[in-house]
């Protein structure tokens, strides 16, 4: 994730230790005070679903799937994440809350020491399930929007769902539950752009991620934006930020799933605020590292299944039913794990020689593969002008983030 609000702003956030190191900066209690060292997990915990997203990375279905976890094998696997250092895991699915188990499991990863987040569509949360999992620990339920009304009902494939939604974003706030709201663009969403963001202020939440489509499930190349489109959407995204902050509210507007948005922001910021605030932006984004696939996010499956991100569910790593999720992830006699820790020596074409290859690290690796069949080719959607990749602002590296100011 890449917080807009952070770099251009100087908003002061929870994750500012995990994600730059910035923990001092900040007057927020921290999820981590350094930088992780071991990665964010996102658990898919069940395959089932209500809804039928066109975008859906897991291919959830209405039916539960055979082989879910257990409750008893779901805390083994808490467990084990635990032990092995992991921040924070991700409620995923399908959708969660059709797990009955969903607040004893959430209660369970909190005693553990884990922070527990909700991933949702959020048209099931009612109040009394708000309440329930802010009670059994819960730190924060991201909800999923796709756009106004219209557009967000046809792409969810349920009338009502955005209602549904925005009175589980409503619940959340009622009962003190952090909560967010979380959008995709798709060639269908695209055009609703600024009226999700408007939804923030509608609902009261001040917490937006804007999530660039990676390929997998039913989320394919065809349905995506181009890129022009997609760099319009980011700059309206940094422009609507800039207006909330400076009218006084603290919108927190985070960045996932393209890396070239670091780069973008690093131009931005250069453009706008000038040289020294785009140094400031970039100190930070190299100590938050790039692309995190393989390395600061994993992704275990409703099945056991540990995936190098959670969109990779092609290619499984192991199973934690046969080796322990520290073991899997550790053991880089895997041809995929090394691959992409090693990705910045691999790269080619215009990713090889980019001035930003080290904010970046050369984007969605699974982009990359499922358009051009090749792991290490340019990410498809990086929407970065020549000029920008061989002319990059530059940074003495040696200094932190805060040297700037």
């Amino acid at each position: 994730m890449i917080s807009v609000s952070k770099l251009l702003h100087g908003l002061d956030a929870e994750g500012d230790g995990l994600r730059y190191d910035a923990a001092d900066e900040s007057d927020r209690e921290q999820i981590r005070q350094r930088k992780q060292r071991r990665p964010v997990v996102v658990w898919n915990a069940t395959k089932q679903c209500n809804l039928t997203c066109e975008h859906c990375y897991a291919a959830a279905e209405f039916e539960r799937a055979p082989g879910e976890l257990s409750t008893a094998e779901a805390k083994g696997l808490l467990d084990d994440l635990a032990d092995y250092g992991v921040p924070v895991v991700l409620f995923s699915g399908g959708e969660p809350l059709l797990r009955a188990d969903l607040v004893e499991l959430v209660d369970y990863a909190t005693d553990a020491g884990l922070r527990a987040v909700l991933s949702t569509n959020g048209t099931l949360l009612t109040e009394e399930r708000a309440r329930k999992l802010q009670r059994a620990g819960l730190s924060y339920a991201g909800v999923s929007v796709d756009g106004r009304r219209e557009t967000n009902d046809a792409f969810r494939g349920q009338e009502g769902a955005f209602d549904a939604a925005v009175r589980g974003m409503e619940a959340c706030l009622d009962v003190g539950l952090k909560t967010g709201l979380r959008y995709t663009i798709t060639e269908a969403t695209a055009p609703d752009v600024a009226g999700i963001v408007e939804l923030l202020t509608d609902v009261g939440v001040d917490r937006f991620c804007f999530y660039h489509l990676d390929y997998g499930g039913r989320g394919v190349p065809d349905a995506d934006v181009s890129r022009e489109r997609r760099r319009e959407a980011v700059e309206q995204i940094c422009e609507v930020t800039s207006d909330y902050h400076e009218r006084g509210e603290e919108i927190e507007t985070l960045l996932v799933g393209n890396y070239a948005d670091a780069a973008f922001l690093v131009e931005y910021a250069r453009r706008e605020y000038g040289v020294e605030r785009a140094e400031r932006v970039r100190r930070y984004l190299e100590v938050n590292g790039g692309d995190p696939a393989g390395e600061r996010v994993a992704d275990v499956d409703y099945q056991g299944n540990v995936h190098a991100t959670q969109f990779w569910q092609g290619y499984a790593l192991g199973n934690v039913r046969d080796r322990s999720f520290g073991a899997i992830w550790d053991d880089e006699s895997n041809p995929l794990l090394a691959a992409l820790r090693d990705r910045p020596e691999n790269l080619t074409g215009k990713c090889a020689d980019c001035g930003y290859r080290s904010i970046c690290r050369g984007g969605s690796r699974l982009r990359a593969l499922g358009v051009e069949s090749d792991l290490f080719a340019p990410d498809p959607q990086c929407y970065l002008t020549e000029t920008e990749r061989t002319a990059p602002v530059e940074v003495d590296t040696g200094g932190s983030p805060a040297s700037a100011d």
